[in-house]
């Protein structure tokens, strides 16, 4: 396909509420110039710090820069990190109404200490805690009140907790009412089933898992993979959706749909520098692209390209409107 401005502009329209697990991603970058005389580790010294939404945040981020009607429902703390995520989600004009907040659990956190554009090491900050049956009331009241506002439902699970087969039945059936598009960007830790959503979009490692295949990662075509093709026929029927599309890292993405055969989409990277936060931005322009009316096949062009963008930069990156118009071209 041939992305124009025109779709843009529909990209813009679209009303987007993204649910899933919330954190702040901080980073500490500086340069080692030695070895600590205390311990065999590097010393780090540091030049700047930065913050930025990750997880579903980071998914809501993703949109924001091609809609103002991006929306964000997970869990926070009342601390810091949740002002400062709210901080730099507001913004970014992330709409932030619909989070719930603990007084019980922190904001998840992690911090990574980058040095010469290298990962020295990642501290985490979480307290994994499923959803409880106060919490998902509310998020059911407050989706029950934005669905006429909205256009699709992204679900975006990192399995930290705020995602369970109970609300997900309450996200697909509140849906399927309203006739809103679900899709679904699952975590192999926390097995669920998605009957109900528009499109699932497992990565490679994770649809082996959920299909309980083993994965002898042959080199050939993805097409001509029989391993990978019966582990997206085998979900179509699991998970009872009409589409999956698996991401490949370096081959691309592979769409299954009922009745059809699978259609491989080869990657648009260029350089890879850096793939986290390439799924929370497939997953954001696919459902942007689905929302704005284009066919799945359409749409997966579209976070293949999306993609591939932000595999060329550092962090968890977002791409602009001209970005992906330009990677057509």
């Amino acid at each position: 396909m041939k992305l124009t401005r025109k779709h843009i502009a529909r990209f813009a329209r679209s009303r987007i509420l993204v649910v899933g697990d919330v954190m702040l991603d901080h980073f500490i970058w500086g340069n080692v110039r030695r070895i600590s005389p205390e311990a065999p580790v590097p010393v780090v010294e540091v030049v700047k710090e930065t913050s930025f939404p990750g997880g579903a945040a980071n998914v809501a981020r993703n949109l924001a820069t091609f809609t103002k009607h991006s929306l964000l429902m997970g869990r926070v703390g009342r601390d810091s990190e949740a002002r400062r995520l709210r901080e730099l989600l507001g913004e970014e004009g992330v709409n932030t109404k619909p989070l719930i907040e603990s007084s019980a659990l922190p904001t998840i956190s992690k911090s990574r200490i980058i040095a010469r554009q290298q990962q020295v090491v990642r501290v985490d900050r979480e307290h994994i805690e499923k959803l409880t049956t106060a919490e998902l009331a509310v998020a059911k009241k407050r989706l029950h009140a934005l669905l006429p506002e909205i256009d699709a439902i992204i679900i975006e699970d990192y399995g930290k907790g705020f995602v369970t087969q109970p609300l997900v039945e309450m996200i697909v059936s509140e849906a399927s009412v309203a006739k809103k598009l679900v899709t679904v960007d699952p975590s192999p830790r926390n097995p669920l089933q998605w009957r109900g959503a528009t499109l699932v979009k497992p990565n490679r490692i994770e649809a082996f898992a959920a299909a309980g295949i083993e994965d002898h990662h042959r080199p050939i075509p993805p097409e001509e993979d029989a391993e990978l093709v019966a582990v997206g026929e085998k979900l179509l029927a699991h998970w009872q959706v009409p589409n999956v599309l698996i991401t490949l890292g370096e081959q691309g993405m592979i769409l299954f749909q009922k009745g059809r055969k699978p259609h491989h989409i080869p990657t648009r990277a260029r350089e890879v520098y850096d793939v986290s936060g390439a799924g929370d931005t497939a997953i954001a322009l696919l459902t942007l692209a689905l929302a704005a009316g284009l066919s799945p096949v359409e749409a997966a062009d579209v976070a293949n390209h999306a993609s591939g963008i932000v595999v060329g930069k550092l962090g968890t990156a977002s791409l602009t409107p001209d970005e992906l118009l330009a990677a057509f071209e």
